[in-house]
This record gives C-alpha cells, structure tokens and sequence, in this order.
C-alpha cells in the first residue's frame, strides 16, 4: 500500500504538513515522489503483511506464524514504543494503511486514528486461521479489536469486507501521478511509438524466471520490473532500474503482465492500461480487485501454466482489443489529504454506531468465503459481486419436489428439443435449460455487465449438436457421519440443492477452442487434437478460474492413463484451478477402472447450486453429475452405486480428500424425502427409508467453512485407523493366549474366562482380522479394547510399534500427535446410533419417539466434539436448537425441536435438526437464525426440502431446436 500512500503524503506536505512515516519499505519509495524536510522517514516494521512463498502463492501458515513473532509476542513492548514516539513528535492524527496495533497505540496515546485501505488484516488472517491454524484465531480476534479504535475508515475502490470498522467515507482512486509523457518515457528507453510494449510487473518477485525470446509475439517488447542483477534477459526483455518511476512506465506501454495487487489495477485504470494478469494463490484482496478490473473492461486472465511456458501470445493480443473505461476520479489522494486535515484539526466524521469488534467476535473467523457471499454488505458496487444474481442458476425459494409436483410447465423450454429423459417437475433444472438457452443469445461479450464465465460458456458447445444433461443433489448427514469409512450405517437424506453438469463431446476439427488453445495446438503442429475445455459457473463464490482446458492426451502416461498420484500433483499445481480435479478426474478414473479411451473432445458446463464450505458435500454432487453426464454423452450404462464407488475415488485420490463413500452414495442414488440407508462396507444399500410426515429436518449453516480435505478431519481418520490397528493387534495377542492355554491344557485364568467360552475363538478370529471398526459391538469395545487404547499417540511412536495402519488414502505424519481413543470409540458408538435411529423412525407416533431420536442426535453431536470435529458455529447452533426446546417444555409442556448435530465431516459447515413437521417448528427454526445472526452477524442458510439422486433423476439428451423446428 506505500506506492498509493505516497500520494496522500504529497497531498499533506503540499498543504504545509509535517507528515512521520513509519514504514519498512526502502527511502526511495518516498524520496523518489517527495522532496522535503517535511516528510521524516522511521524505518520500523509493525506488521508483516502476508508472507509470499513465490511470486504466485501466499503461504498462509507461515504468515500467522511471521505475524505472532512480529505483532503478538512483542506487543506490549510495541505499544509502549509506540506510544511514547507519538507522544514525543507531538502527533495530531495517527493515519495508518491498516497496521493494527497503530489505531490501538494511537487510542492508548490519547491520539485520532484513521485507516486508508481497500482492505484488512482481520479479513486476510481470517481464512488463513480457517485454512491453517485454528490455535492462531486470538490474532484475528485482536486485529478487529484493535481496528475498532480507528475513528473511521478511508475506503478505497476494489474493497474487500472490513466488518471491525465503525464508520466508512469512499475514495476515488488513489493513484500516483504521471512525471512524463508517453513520448518522453519512450524516447529515454529508445522504443519507436509503433513497437508493443508490455511491462513485466510481478513485484521483484520472479528474479529466477527464465524468461525466453520466443514468448513474445514478433515485434514485441518486454520491461521488466524487479529484475535481479545478475538476471540475464533475450534482447526483447529490458531490464528496468530498481528505482524506475513505474506510472510513467505504466503509461508509455500498451499492456501489463503482472499479478493483482492495488497499486497495479488502480494504475491501470486510471491510466487505460489494458492488464494481463495471473491469478494469485490465497491472495484474499485479488477477488475484488479483479471484479473492479474486468467490470471496467480492462483485465484479461492468463492461466499459471501458459505463463510458466511461455504461451503468451493469444493473450497479448487479447489485451490489445480491450477499451478500459473507467472513468471515474483518480484524486483520492487529495481528498484524503482534506478529510484528515479536517480530522486533524477537530471535525468529527464518526457516527455514535458500536465498535466493530463487539459483534465479530465469531463473525471475523467464519473466514474468507463467508464474507465473500453476495449481498452481505449494503450499497456495494457493481463490480463488487458479479456471480450470482446475475447468471441466475440458483433456484428461488420455493418447494421442489416436497409434494412431487410443480407449478411450472416443462413445455415452456422450446429452445430446446428434449430427445430423451424429463424435467421431473424439478425448477432448478428448468432454470438450468433456460440459463443454457439465454446463453447462445450473448451477444456483446465486452458489455459492462457480461459475466466472464458466461461469455465462455457461451462459446463452449456447438449448440447444432446433442447435449447431455445430469443432475446430482448434495445431502444431509441425518445420523452417520465420519463413521462411513469405518463401516456404519448411515442415514442420508439428498437434499433440494444440486449440480447440473452439461457435456458434449466433439470430433477435434469441430470443437470451438478458447484462443490460447489455440494457441497451444499451434505450437504442437500436429493439428487438432482432443481437448477437454471446462467451464464452472460460480466461480467469483469461492474466488477460483472460471474455465479450466488441458490436452486429453496429457491424461495419459505413454500407453495407460497417468497414476493417481501424478494427477494430484498435476491439479495442486495452481490453486485457482484445483477444481478441476473434481470434472476432470473423473474422465481419468473412468480411463484407470474401466479401461476406457476417448478420442473425442469433451466440453463441460458445470453449474452447483449446492453451497461449498457448508457440509453439504458440494464436491460429491459435482463428481456424480460429471461421471453421469459422461457417462450419458459415451452411451456408458454404469449402476448409480458404482458410479459412486468410482467418484469416491475421484476425491480419494485426485482431488486427495479423504471421505469416505456416503456422500457419492447419497448424491447418486437418493430419492425426495427420504433416508438413503447404507452399510458402508463398501458401500450396500440396506433400504431407502420413507420420512414420517410428522417429522421434519433441516440443515442450518453455521457459516464456518468446512472441507473434508482439512487436516481435522484427516488426523481423526488417522487416529480412528490408528485405534482399528491397535484393535486388531490387542485381539491378536488374546486370540495366541487362548490357543496356546488350550493347546497346553491349562487352566485359563479365570479373569478373562470369558474371553475364551464357546465361540470365544472365533470371535478373537474376527476382532484380530476387523476390517470396518464399527463390526465391533460397543460391550466388546468397553469390556476388552477401551483401556488398551491411549488417549493419544505421535505418529513416529505408532509406526514404530504397529508400522502402518492400513489405510490408503491418509498418511501418518511422525512428527504429529493423533488422538486415538476418541475417534476410534465414536464409529462403534455411532453405528449403534444410527441403527437406534433407524428402528425408531418406524416406532409410534409420540413426544418420546421424537425425544429419543433427537437425544440420539445430541449424542453424536458430542462424540464429535469429543473427536476435536466440533466448532463454535456449529455448538452455538446446537445450543440455541437446546434452548429453544427446552424453554418451550417448561412453559407449556409441548416443543416442535427435538435434536441437532454437526454433519458430515464436522470442524463448521451445517448441523441437522430434527423437529415435528408443523408451523411452531419453522417459527422456531427462525428464531434461531435471528439468534445466531445477533450473536455473530451471519444469518444460517436453511437446507429444507429433497429432491431426486442421480440415478432417478437419469440424464437429460437436448438440442436446440432450428428456426424451422420453431414454427
């Protein structure tokens, strides 16, 4: 944020101010704007900002972990330093780019505060915390406290959300000005006005990039920022000085290559400089910066792996089409200078709200995605959220399928021939053709408004051909949970919310390919080859690329498809594009299981109205509906259970969570409004269990973001097969003592006698060779197993004593500690749980039938806490769920709520309650949510109603209709 400071320094000093700056950042970055005895330069570093492993990726652990050193262990003496320097320069006003401990030094001082920023610490640090490292969320809550002393907030274009601020005044851009012309800049460098020239602005980030001729197109010039000294550059590369004044640069180019950061979009604005720019990994600003940029019609997005290999070209050349038009004010730097002068001398812009940190407490952590929801803050701008409402995919809020009918009519889609399969009476899916059919009709992909991933799905199928549809709903864990890879019962209900995926393959001549898949068919010459182009509507929700394409030819290593583990490395490689591995994988699977070969090019629309983050198995739905809808496209007939078998191996081991097989299940072979039972061994459907009428269910978020592949949810898994292990082992010991005391004629000690009664043997047999844990019952766990299993272990000692625990999608860390007990006591408990549950579902209609079965639901909700699965958002809601109920049985003797629990693979998402199917219990589950939001400023999303799985649901074969068709 310096390079944009500068210009309200200059603005400050110009009016005859003494302006301090403390700052880590080299004197040039100042002097070079600003001579004056007026400016005085401290070189103090108060915070460390996010810590960059490349010039690409933030490393989010490490970050929180440079902050504590930098800003928590040294705190206190910080603020004493601190507040005796600004009592000693005799400050008037404390402006700060959002160093926290400053506002909270300034307030200590007796001293005016305020931020000039486009973003937050406590908004950056909060999905790092959620990511990486829950022990480190007292520095986010600190931060928001500390930022709560700042009088008000100077917010700058491309905003992100800032809940610890009071109060907020809009600036224009903030933007340094120009020294020299065009003309002027040009000739100094010796570039004649008719030579491209792109200026290569990573930030002195990529001193080791070994930057090739060949990537320019002909005739093309590169300047390049930050280059080391010793960094030797082809003769279309120039090696700009470190001191170089990059606005005038900026100006005298024709486009910029570089990544996102405020200074480079604001310039770019404001001086029309079309921006190529790379997406950066956990860079939580990006997001908004980047609405900001394309809204404004100046930003192209290369993909990470045509900027490592030089595929530049097609995106250059892009960028020269584009027209940037903003024009908006570019002299923030001078309004902010008058406001805190006005500040300064006394005039007060606060209003008399509350702080912000006294209602974020639990509101800051619930993370980055959270707090990127559209319309969570009143009166942004156009560009601030583009998705949503606009590609209009999410369905409204009314019934779908709760009594099997719609009101809607499935004739109404005439743009589109259905040749096989039906609508079902499904809304959503209604809106699915029709976002289909409005998106042949874009016309004018450079509109202001025009959704990017629009614009390229408009240009993704042939619309003269045959499209194939699926649909894949997410699911309510019910009762289940993490104990489906240990073999459970489990009972999953497929709920309202699903993906659609469409697919069409292609012969290669025919496809239409994105322009830099063009370009990299070119520079192979072979001519066409297939290409798998994907496009994933949503994406601005979870702050990932669009689109994703490779080569289906990289698939492949030699003669077979590439191992599993290559895949992995191959989709982690870029972050932004990491879901890829959910579509694309399947393709690979299906090529590894089945021994299939595609020679056509495929192209996919994807389209999930099932919220990720919230424990609803949003990946399952996407994996289900893709295997599908290839599966529909290749004229494969493959049974729904084994469909989902095979995507289960998908997230295994491509995408490398570690789930177990209920979600897939659930997704691929539910049906509406009722409970998919399934022994998870492997994965045999016991029953679909029909939903008494008078009970009803629903999810309701807690807005903390959960993912099956986070390190909770892996150590428990680890610890469970760790507890399995030691199981089997202990088993194994008493099964040779019972054989050797038989076989010597001894008497067997009668302490464990009954170990070795009739039958004694084989039950010693099957414990010593337990393949799913919860085949052991819960007297046989408690009577023999509980006291041989420790609380905890480290991973070294367990390999050292047991060598592997036989599982083959986690790996044990040695340096880390596992809980073992617990998660190894929840799936026998739970089993037993769920199959309670299940024989009550059918008992008779009564207060005690409903007060057990939510009873049962508390219990697994603990035991999950027990495991370290638990989260605040998720107890509070179980708690409000427990308040309600009871304060409704003591006042009048009856209650509508009768249960909740975390779901799914715990550690945030939604939990599941259970009540009675009346009007009492939708007012109460309201009153919770009002609850929950005055308690943490996020209003639960509710999951209520069903709908049908995949396999019900089929497949849809559409085609657009000809204009003679019409008639």
């Amino acid at each position: 944020m310096e390079l944009q400071n500068i210009s309200v320094v200059r603005h400050l000093i110009a009016a005859g101010h003494d302006v301090h700056v403390v700052t880590g950042a080299p004197d040039f970055v100042f002097t070079t704007e600003i001579q004056s005895p007026n400016l005085h330069i401290r070189k103090v570093l108060l915070d460390c900002g996010a810590v960059q492993a490349d010039a690409l990726t933030v490393d989010r652990l490490a970050s929180l972990e440079k902050y504590r050193q930098t800003a928590v262990i040294p705190r206190s003496s910080i603020l004493a330093t601190e507040v005796e320097w600004l009592n000693s320069i005799k400050a008037d006003l404390v402006v700060s780019d959002v160093v926290p401990v400053a506002c909270r030094a300034a307030a200590d001082a007796g001293i005016r505060s305020v931020c000039v920023t486009n973003f937050s610490w406590d908004f950056i640090y909060a999905e790092y915390v959620m990511a990486e490292g829950n022990h480190h969320r007292s520095i986010v809550w600190q931060i928001a406290e500390d930022y709560s002393h700042c009088e008000f907030l100077l917010r700058l274009p491309g905003y992100c959300p800032m809940p610890a601020f009071r109060d907020v005044i809009d600036l224009p851009l903030v933007v340094r000005r120009l020294h020299k012309s065009r003309m002027e800049i040009r000739e100094e460098l010796g570039i004649g006005n008719d030579v491209k020239v792109v200026i290569f602005n990573f930030g002195g980030q990529p001193a080791g990039w070994n930057l090739k001729e060949e990537w320019l197109p002909v005739s093309w010039l590169c300047l390049v920022c930050g280059a080391s000294d010793n960094q030797k550059l082809p003769p279309n590369f120039v090696k700009l000085a470190k001191d170089a004044y990059t606005p005038d640069i900026i100006a005298a180019s024709d486009c910029m290559l570089g990544k996102i950061g405020y200074g480079t979009v604001s310039e770019a604005l404001a001086y029309k400089l079309p921006f190529v720019f790379v997406r950066r990994d956990y860079f939580n600003e990006e997001p908004f910066l980047r609405n900001m940029l394309e809204y404004y019609q100046g930003g192209v997005e290369m993909i990470r792996r045509d900027l490592l290999t030089g595929h530049w070209a097609p995106y250059l050349e892009r960028a020269l089409t584009l027209n940037p038009c903003y024009e908006g004010g570019i002299n923030g730097g001078e309004v902010a200078a008058r406001i805190l002068q006005d500040t300064a001398k006394g005039k007060m812009y606060a209003s008399e709200k509350f702080s912000g940190a006294r209602r974020l407490r639990d509101a800051i952590v619930l993370g980055y995605q959270l707090q990127r929801a559209p319309g969570r803050d009143i009166g942004i701008p156009d560009w601030y959220s583009l998705a949503e409402n606009e590609v209009g995919l999410r369905p409204t809020s009314g019934s779908i399928m709760m009594n099997g009918k719609t009101s809607l009519v499935e004739s109404s889609f005439e743009d589109f021939e259905i040749l096989h399969g039906e609508l079902h009476g499904l809304p959503d899916t209604m809106a699915f053709l029709k976002s289909l059919s409005g998106l042949n009709s874009v016309a004018d992909p450079k509109s202001l408004r025009q959704i990017r991933e629009r614009a390229a799905a408009a240009a993704l199928f042939d619309w003269e051909e045959e499209i194939y549809v699926a649909r894949a709903p997410g699911r309510l864990d019910v009762m289940g949970g993490i104990a489906d890879y240990s073999g459970s019962l489990v009972l999953q209900m497929p709920i309202r919310e699903a993906c659609h995926v469409a697919v069409q393959k292609n012969h290669p001549n025919k496809q239409k390919l994105w322009k830099h898949a063009q370009a990299r068919q070119r520079a192979k010459g072979c001519g066409p080859i297939p290409v798998l182009q994907i496009v994933s509507f949503g994406s601005e929700l979870s702050n990932r690329a669009p689109t994703f394409d490779m080569d289906l030819s990289d698939l492949m290593d030699g003669e077979q498809p590439m191992s599993y583990e290559n895949a992995y490395k191959y989709f982690a490689q870029d972050p932004s594009q990491k879901w890829a591995a959910y579509v694309a994988g399947t393709i690979l699977v299906l090529m590894s299981e089945l021994g299939l070969r595609f020679t056509e090019s495929i192209s996919i629309l994807v389209s999930s109205a099932v919220p990720e983050g919230k424990g609803v198995s949003s990946s399952a739905s996407v994996e289900v509906a893709t295997m599908f809808a290839i599966a529909a496209a290749h004229g494969l007939n493959i049974h729904p259970r084994d469909l989902a078998i095979l995507c289960q191996k998908v997230e295994n081991h491509i995408v490398g969570a570690p789930c177990g097989v209920m979600d897939q299940m659930t997704s691929a072979c539910g049906e509406a409004n009722k409970l998919l039972a399934m022994v998870c061994q492997p994965a045999e459907v016991k029953e679909l269990v029909t939903i008494p009428t008078h009970i009803r269910l629903w999810g309701l978020d807690s807005g903390i973001r959960h993912s099956v592949g986070g390190t909770d949810y892996g150590s428990v898994r680890i610890g469970t097969f760790m507890g399995r292990k030691m199981i089997k082992s202990a088993a194994s010991v008493l099964l040779s003592d019972s054989l050797a005391s038989i076989n010597s004629h001894q008497q067997v000690d009668e302490t464990i006698s009954d170990e070795y009664e009739e039958h004694g043997i084989d039950l010693l047999k099957k414990e010593a060779s337990l393949d799913y844990l919860c085949n052991l019952s819960t007297h046989r766990y408690e009577a023999v197993y509980a006291k041989k299993l420790p609380e905890h272990m480290t991973g070294e000692s367990f390999i050292k004593e047991y060598a592997d625990h036989n599982d083959s999608v986690t790996v044990i860390d040695p340096k880390r500690t596992y809980a073992v007990k617990a998660p190894t006591k929840h799936p026998i408990y739970e089993n037993f749980r769920v199959e309670a549950f299940k024989a009550l579902l059918t008992a008779a209609t009564t207060d005690e039938q409903l007060s057990s079965l939510g009873e049962l639901m508390y219990q697994c909700h603990y035991s999950y806490n027990d495991c370290g699965l638990g989260s605040d958002g998720t107890d509070r809601l179980v708690k409000l769920v427990q308040e309600v109920q009871h304060r409704r049985a003591s006042n009048d003797g009856s209650t509508s709520l009768f249960g909740a629990k975390i779901t799914g693979g715990g550690s945030g998402g939604s939990v599941c309650v259970i009540g009675r199917n009346c009007i009492r219990s939708c007012e109460e589950i309201l009153e919770i949510q009002r609850r929950y939001k005055a308690a943490t400023g996020y209003w639960p999303i509710i999951f209520e109603g069903s709908s049908p799985g995949a396999g019900t649901f089929g497949y849809l074969k559409i085609r657009r209709r000809t204009s003679s068709n019409c008639k």
